[in-house]
């Protein structure tokens, strides 16, 4: 090799792994900055929508509008009956999801053997939870409010909420369950356990605060759903506040839409509009706020 030639080795000028490492660099900083730009332009379309919807929704609140029933053709009055009818509706949803949801992410999770059938049941859970709301909307239709006979009613909108919950829920449990670490079941099994004390006992309180979470934020979007109520529980006005499970109810995200699309005085409503908006934010908001207090509150005492 003559002088030259060991001169451009010597300074390293040429070296390959040097200038792949310094493209790497640059692209990780390309990367990084696109998914910052991301998370801020989300951050700044949330604020926008919050600010917007606060703006105009903020002078229509007051004790009236939230503790009386809509009057003159929804243009006056409160919108009482909306918030019960979407608490019962979500609250109902949940526990029907609840206890399905759990027990098949414990099945799935903690006794399904074949590899072959939990990727069917997985793929099937999946797909169920990417179908859009009006889907089930119409499912509900069909079975719960025409084939069961059980009309338009809370009972049938629970049980469409359920259904399109189920999956969320499902999956919320299954990561719960995968979080905790296979030593916990190692332990409880040595000691003499068998393996439903050992998930009864062991795996379940170490998964509860996953569990909750996740359960607690597909309540705060079922809180939020339209499709999936419109045709099975929420109408658009009754003047009494339900009885039983087979009476029909208001839902804040059904009034908002027939507020905005179907009235009589649409113009007249617009504050009503917002401020409905305003308490349906409000609400989810503090359903999720709940999550994160329980969450860390179970998290706590698991610790211990």
């Amino acid at each position: 090799m003559n002088q030259t030639g060991e001169a451009e080795v010597m300074t390293g000028n040429n070296v390959p792994g040097k200038q792949d490492s310094s493209l790497r660099f640059i692209i990780q900083k390309v990367f990084f900055w696109l998914f910052r730009s991301a998370a801020v332009i989300n951050g700044l379309a949330l604020l926008v929508i919050c600010g917007f919807v606060l703006y105009y929704g903020l002078p229509s609140l007051s004790w009236e509008f939230l503790t009386e029933a809509p009057r003159n053709s929804m243009t006056e009055g409160g919108i009482f009956p909306c918030i019960l009818g979407t608490i019962i509706l979500s609250y109902g949803a949940l526990l029907v999801a609840l206890p399905w949801g759990v027990a098949t992410a414990i099945y799935l999770n903690e006794y399904a053997t074949s590899a072959k059938m939990v990727r069917i049941i997985r793929l099937g859970i999946n797909n169920l939870a990417g179908v859009p709301s009006v889907v089930f909307g119409l499912f509900g239709l069909s079975l719960f409010v025409t084939v069961m006979g059980m009309g338009v009613s809370i009972l049938a909108g629970v049980f469409t909420l359920g259904a399109l919950a189920l999956p969320l829920v499902i999956g919320a449990s299954e990561e719960a369950l995968r979080s905790v670490p296979q030593t916990y079941r190692e332990a409880s099994l040595g000691l003499g356990a068998t393996k439903w004390q050992t998930i009864y006992k062991v795996v379940l309180p170490a998964a509860l605060p996953g569990m909750l979470t996740g359960s607690i934020l597909t309540l705060s979007r079922a809180a939020g759903e339209t499709a999936a109520i419109m045709f099975t529980a929420a109408v658009f006005y009754t003047p009494e506040m339900p009885k039983s499970i087979f009476d029909d109810v208001m839902a804040l995200p059904y009034h908002i839409y027939v507020l905005a699309t179907a009235g009589t005085e649409i113009e007249k409503t617009r504050h009503i509009q917002y401020g409905t908006s305003l308490v349906l934010i409000t609400l989810v908001l503090g359903m999720n706020l709940i999550a994160i207090y329980l969450r860390a509150k179970m998290q706590k005492r698991t610790a211990r």
